[in-house]
């Protein structure tokens, strides 16, 4: 009988971490959001341009660009220039560059960062390679643009932006196709 009670309450318990877990996997998205605020860290981007497409000439914003691989990514990946001169409103474009020095294809997917993440909601992206995973064959390199405008609206006291990137491999969750040469015959 001893036992009984013994497994019951050790089977309620059981099944109260398993909720527990369930609910704290719903809440990990706004607490991350939260503490991405409070630390000013991974800014999101304002996401689409609403605003009419007024250059302010009489304001100079510097974005520089930051790249880095995660764990385990070989690939070599980074900006053509550390930084440019922008005016708000204006569209601007930055090309990365990467190659995969590997032997076998591989998947990768590039994550975004504004900082300060107080300006990140005037940086918005027109054209991004982050926003779909990139494929490259052994020994492959390409051009990645990323089309943005620091919008007209950002506070007048920021004057300097950095955009960041960290690449990831993700050839284990979406396996690549290797191409292969046909041969005519």
């Amino acid at each position: 009988m001893a036992d009984s009670i013994s497994m019951k309450k050790l089977v309620t318990r059981l099944l109260m971490v398993v909720v527990a877990m369930f609910v704290f996997g719903f809440a990990l998205v706004p607490i991350y959001d939260v503490m991405c605020k409070a630390l000013g860290i991974n800014g999101k981007t304002g996401g689409q341009y609403q605003g009419e497409q007024q250059v302010d000439a009489s304001r100079q914003v510097r974005v520089q660009f930051l790249s880095t691989n995660a764990i385990d990514m070989v690939w070599e990946f980074y900006p053509k220039s550390d930084d440019i001169v922008v005016n708000p409103g204006a569209v601007n474009e930055m090309i990365f560059i990467a190659r995969n020095p590997s032997q076998h294809p591989m998947s990768a997917q590039a994550v975004p960062s504004i900082s300060p993440s107080s300006a990140a909601m005037y940086f918005h992206k027109t054209e991004c390679f982050c926003f779909t995973q990139q494929v490259l064959q052994p020994g492959q390199q390409i051009e990645m643009p990323v089309r943005f405008i620091v919008d007209r609206d950002m506070p007048k006291d920021v004057k300097h932006l950095t955009l960041a990137y960290t690449l990831f491999d993700i050839t284990a969750r979406h396996p690549p196709v290797a191409v292969t040469e046909k041969t005519g015959g």
